[in-house]
């Protein structure tokens, strides 16, 4: 039982950690690259989108990550799924402090609506998503190393 919540936990976060790598250097980069309509519209559906799916995701995470770490509370290894876990919650603090307050407004613009400086708020969420998408591969490097 506990290998199969080792490997769905795995799974899990290692699914996210590719979604929100793909945000930062695949989607936003191809965002920006298209008309300031366009790329508003573009971050706003994808605001509303992700938006409510990823606090379930993260929170899901930090809670198997829990789940495992006490289920092999003592075996070699528990004090990495206490890592990743610790490492996970700073993202989470991140998002809410620092992400989601922009994520909340952006997703409601339109091209109409939008505040003039919706550039820089849009660089900035980026800085904090590139911090946080970090935080959250080591998160997962740290679990995959105590599966070793």
């Amino acid at each position: 039982m506990l290998n199969a919540l080792e490997v769905f936990t795995t799974v899990v976060l290692g699914v996210m950690v590719g979604v929100e790598f793909s945000v930062a250097f695949v989607m936003n980069p191809i965002f920006r690259g298209l008309a300031d309509d366009a790329n508003q519209q573009a971050r706003s559906h994808g605001g509303r989108m992700l938006g409510a799916v990823m606090p379930v995701w993260y929170i899901g995470s930090l809670v198997l990550i829990a789940i495992w770490a006490v289920a092999a509370w003592g075996d070699d290894g528990t004090y990495l799924l206490v890592v990743a876990a610790a490492l996970l919650l700073v993202s989470v603090v991140m998002s809410i402090l620092l992400l989601v307050p922009i994520n909340n407004q952006s997703k409601t613009w339109t091209a109409g609506n939008r505040p003039a400086d919706w550039k820089e708020q849009v660089h900035r969420w980026d800085r904090y998503h590139y911090v946080r998408v970090a935080v959250i591969v080591a998160a997962f490097a740290v679990l995959v190393a105590a599966l070793l």
